[in-house]
C-alpha cells in the first residue's frame, strides 16, 4: 500500500465562470502564463505525493470522488483537491498527508475557514466509494472525527468560480511573488 493519493477533481462544468463572462472553461483560463489547472498540478507535483487527475465527466462531485477512489483503491488515503485552487501550496498538501497518519479525516483551516484538500484515511474508503450526486464528501466528513489542521495558506480557500475570482487570484499571486 502506498501513501495518500491526491485526487485532483477536474470534471466540473464551470458554469458560474462562463456566466460571469469567462470565454473558456475556468480550468483552462490563463493565469500569469499558465492555466489555472497547470498551477494546481504544479503544486501537486511539487508535493511529491502520488496523484490522480479525475476528469472523466462524472455527473456529480460525489460520483467523481467515488470514481477516483476506485481508480486508486490501493492508496492509504486520499486528499480531495478541486482543480480550481491554483494558489494551493505543496506544503499544505504534505501537511494534510502527514496529519492523516493519526486522523481519519483532516480539514485544513485558514483564518477560521475550511479549505482543501480534505484528507481521508483508508478507513473512509467504503464511505467514499458510496458517494453519488453533487454533495461531495460532506457526509463522510460528518461521519468521522475530523481533525482541523490550521494552515498558513490562503490558496487552500482561494478557488476560481468567476472572472472576479480569477482577477483576485492573479493579484494574490503577484503579491506573493513580490514578497521577500
Amino acid at each position: 500500500m502506498s501513501g495518500p493519493t491526491v485526487i485532483v477533481l477536474a470534471g466540473g462544468r464551470g458554469e458560474r465562470f462562463a456566466a460571469s463572462g469567462g470565454s473558456s472553461h475556468k480550468l483552462q483560463a490563463p493565469l500569469l502564463g499558465k492555466t489555472v489547472l497547470q498551477h494546481t498540478l504544479d503544486a501537486v507535483r511539487a508535493s511529491a505525493l502520488p496523484w490522480h487527475l479525475e476528469d472523466s465527466g462524472q455527473p456529480g462531485m460525489g460520483d467523481s470522488i467515488a470514481a477516483a477512489v476506485r481508480s486508486t483503491a490501493q492508496a492509504a488515503g486520499w486528499l480531495i483537491l478541486p482543480a480550481d485552487l491554483p494558489l494551493i501550496h505543496s506544503a499544505t498538501l504534505r501537511a494534510v498527508a502527514t496529519a492523516l497518519k493519526n486522523h481519519a479525516v483532516v480539514l485544513p483551516i485558514y483564518r477560521g475557514q475550511r479549505g482543501h484538500p480534505v484528507g481521508f484515511s483508508a478507513s473512509c474508503r467504503e464511505a467514499l466509494l458510496a458517494l453519488k450526486g453533487d454533495h461531495g464528501a460532506a457526509a463522510v466528513v460528518r461521519s468521522y472525527p475530523a481533525f482541523e489542521l490550521v494552515v498558513n495558506d490562503a490558496g487552500c480557500v482561494t478557488d476560481i468560480d468567476t472572472l472576479d475570482d480569477l482577477r483576485l487570484a492573479e493579484r494574490l499571486m503577484v503579491a506573493l511573488r513580490a514578497a521577500p
